[in-house]
């Protein structure tokens, strides 16, 4: 394969491919996202995906894999200990993780820190708990618009969420109040990974939806990374969906915000009707926000048929000089108990029209050898202190 132009990192949020060797210690035993979800449905229209050759690497109840894929592919293990957002997304661009953030998904968070955020914004805090984003809003939305109440919650990850109804509280005293969570937040004790913004719409129970006007306030990076190297290189970093905040804009030299995962793939493939020269770096979220958490397999699997069909608009796009990633940043067992991402290897697919060849690839024991074959790919030394080793000599 020839060194290509344009690289497009596709990171289909949560979908796992099998638990890994720890994954007992993460108390996720028997996982496998993609197995589960294929087992979950009478059928799974998928012929995109089959012929590069996930069915190659999964054993789906009704799809079959194909004797020759399109794409190169195998599995990823994460080096980083955790099974989160950003860790994962980190750790596909060369930081691994040595410690976990903090969670308060057991005892919500401290009366010391609620009390510092609830004098700073103005606001008194209701909720404090670990809980569903939909469940919380059937629970405290009729309140919080009738005093001006806060919701404060927090999740199996390590974040800080606060909802705010657009048409009483206000979008922008919703993000000026993430803000000020952001600040406190950073001491060592309290320092969770995200500040989410839960912008809603509704008026009383059964009506309460969560609007596209989410916005994450992440901790930087810790390290560069390969988005930094290729900015520096004066290359093209395109972020579409949540990716410029989970890197805090670090790297990042425009950003697209998607409304949903059919939407980022839209916008992956007006980008890819454009000239660039670099990186387009895509997470569609809705596989995790919407399917993992909640449970729903069902959901899950007509989710990845809609991802399928733009695959395919997709795949005709790319030029000879392209080429095409598609992974996770961890699993979410949509049947598996609780509601809690899950310990899991993610898939690696990759494909460019000058491809000659295809087929498995030995299993990696890092998310980081995407950042060093993208950095690769472009003759640029990864940062100091990154992991991962480029598969760019393997993709032939």
């Amino acid at each position: 394969m020839q060194k290509c132009k344009r690289v497009f990192v596709v990171v289909i949020d949560s979908l796992g491919v099998g638990e890994m060797t720890d994954s007992k210690e993460y108390k996720d035993t028997g996982v496998n996202t993609l197995e589960h979800i294929s087992e979950s449905v009478e059928t799974f229209d998928i012929p995109n995906l089959r012929r590069l050759g996930i069915a190659n690497l999964c054993n789906l109840k009704q799809v079959p894999p194909v004797e020759k894929p399109l794409a190169y592919y195998t599995k990823m293990n994460e080096k980083s200990r955790s099974k989160d957002t950003m860790t994962g997304h980190w750790e596909i661009m060369g930081l691994e993780g040595k410690q976990p953030f903090k969670t308060f998904t057991e005892t919500g968070f401290p009366p010391e820190l609620i009390e510092e955020l609830e004098k700073r914004t103005g606001h008194k805090i209701i909720g404090n708990k670990s809980a569903s984003g939909t469940e919380i809003l059937e629970e405290l939305a009729e309140e919080e618009i009738a005093t001006g109440h806060m919701i404060v919650y927090t999740s199996a990850d390590s974040v800080l969420q606060i909802c705010g109804n657009e048409e009483t509280f206000d979008l922008q005293e919703l993000y000026r109040c993430c803000e000020i969570a952001r600040e406190i937040t950073m001491k060592d004790e309290w320092k969770v990974g995200r500040i989410i913004a839960r912008p809603y719409i509704g008026k009383k129970r059964g009506e309460f939806k969560r609007t596209s006007n989410r916005h994450d306030y992440a901790l930087k990076p810790f390290g560069k990374t390969a988005l930094d190297a290729l900015k520096d290189a004066g290359l093209d970093v395109i972020s579409i969906g949540k990716i410029k905040d989970i890197f805090d804009g670090e790297g990042i030299t425009r950003a697209l915000k998607s409304k949903s995962s059919v939407h980022g793939m839209e916008q992956t493939i007006d980008v890819a009707k454009e000239e660039f020269h670099g990186l387009c770096f895509v997470n569609l979220v809705d596989f995790d926000a919407l399917w993992g958490h909640r449970r729903d397999p069902k959901g899950y699997a007509r989710e990845i048929e809609k991802f399928d069909k733009n695959l395919g608009v997709l795949l005709e796009l790319l030029k000879e000089d392209d080429l095409l990633i598609i992974t996770a940043d961890h699993g979410n067992d949509p049947t598996y108990t609780g509601t809690d991402h899950t310990r899991e290897k993610v898939p690696f697919l990759a494909y460019s029209p000058s491809m000659e060849g295809h087929g498995a690839l030995p299993e990696t024991d890092t998310f980081g050898a995407i950042g060093a074959t993208v950095a690769d790919n472009f003759g640029i030394a990864m940062p100091e202190g990154t992991v991962g080793t480029s598969l760019l000599e393997k993709l032939q």
